[in-house]
């Protein structure tokens, strides 16, 4: 009988280093902390997705192609039709399929610090190097820095997050056409927050024969279907579909996301309604002493306090469930990262923040 071997003889060291990617239990808390739409689908809506959904097939596959919700996609985001679409579950399988399939040895995967945090990881998983470059203490882009390291390291791959996650501001745009010129590789421009922003690189798509262009639908409203897409030229998408696994996308995110996209206009009344409730919180928190609050163009605050870590856990004593970055990087010392959420829930994290720091004073 053999010496069978253990998971550290056989894993990956770098794999055996990590942590899983943590989700915090949030049954009975104000939920704050991952960028979800509050909202839920009009009732009218709901009863539509329910009699689509009630003879559904799931004994067999998906369209494995997703042809159907491919063309609502392209009408309801605008996409013009020199343009290909690849669809994820979520963006974190794009990401990894971007890796997987630029992974030789030696490719470098880079992006700036800090950033997605996803990025990172599943560079380590496709055993590609990594080159997180610093953002400036206002979390604006290091041009300079950025472009020394594209010369130094020759990426193979650079994501840049329009606007930034976890930061939530929107880097120069003029900025980021400077790093696309000025790399051979491919840059990803990962805009899982444009309909908070009035930004959008999918305009230079065109121009750029090696920018392609990230969206997600989990913030407008659907993260529980996870789905997300990849925009850009058939001769890199047609390469990154070899690598895609058949049947990714599920017969009910199918269906229910080529509904939903049949009433944009509920989704974008939504983010509109976030945005307008975003500005509200960010105007609260600005006259509590003691928080340093940044630009955000997303569905998301960052903010700076001292002893961020237990104000965040006083904050889940009182049910609330907010972001605690502290920690997770150098820049964000004492950051707290909070979602926008309905008028009620925004209500009650800032009136019980301003109580706890009173108390803490």
């Amino acid at each position: 009988m053999p010496n069978f071997q253990s998971p550290d003889q056989i894993i990956r060291p770098e794999i055996l280093a990590l942590s899983a990617y943590h989700v915090p239990p949030a049954t009975g808390m104000i939920k704050l902390d991952a960028m979800e739409n509050p909202y839920p689908l009009p009732a009218v809506l709901r009863e539509e997705i329910a009699q689509l959904t009630a003879t559904v097939p799931v004994n067999r596959y998906p369209d494995a192609s997703a042809a159907s919700l491919k063309a609502a996609l392209r009408q309801a985001l605008a996409i013009s039709d020199e343009m290909d679409i690849l669809l994820g579950n979520g963006s974190d399988e794009i990401i990894q399929i971007i890796a997987m399939a630029a992974a030789k040895p030696g490719a470098v995967l880079m992006s700036v610090e800090p950033a997605f945090v996803m990025f990172r990881m599943i560079a380590t998983f496709a055993n590609m190097p990594y080159v997180g470059v610093p953002l400036k203490k206002d979390f604006s882009l290091d041009l300079e820095a950025m472009l020394a390291a594209i010369e130094k390291h020759k990426p193979a791959i650079i994501f840049l997050a329009y606007p930034n996650n976890p930061t939530g501001n929107l880097f120069d745009a003029n900025a980021i056409l400077t790093i696309i010129r000025a790399t051979s590789g491919i840059v990803i421009v990962d805009e899982a927050y444009h309909a908070f922003a009035d930004a959008s690189m999918i305009n230079q798509l065109t121009q750029y024969p090696n920018l392609l262009l990230m969206r997600t639908l989990s913030k407008l409203g659907l993260a529980g279907l996870r789905l997300g897409l990849l925009i850009g030229r058939s001769e890199w998408l047609m390469q990154l579909e070899k690598v895609r696994l058949p049947y990714n996308v599920g017969i009910m995110t199918q269906l229910i996301a080529e509904k939903v996209l049949h009433h944009t206009d509920v989704l974008l009344e939504q983010a509109e309604a976030i945005k307008a409730e975003r500005t509200k919180v960010r105007q609260y928190l600005d006259t509590i002493d003691g928080l340093e609050v940044f630009p955000s163009d997303a569905n998301f605050i960052l903010f700076r306090v001292h002893t961020a870590s237990k104000i965040f856990q006083a904050l889940k004593q009182h049910r609330i469930l907010i972001k605690n970055l502290d920690g997770t990087h150098p820049l964000l010392e004492n950051c707290l990262r909070v979602t926008v959420g309905t008028p009620d829930e925004n209500s009650q994290f800032c009136e019980i923040l301003r109580t706890i720091l009173s108390k803490t004073v």
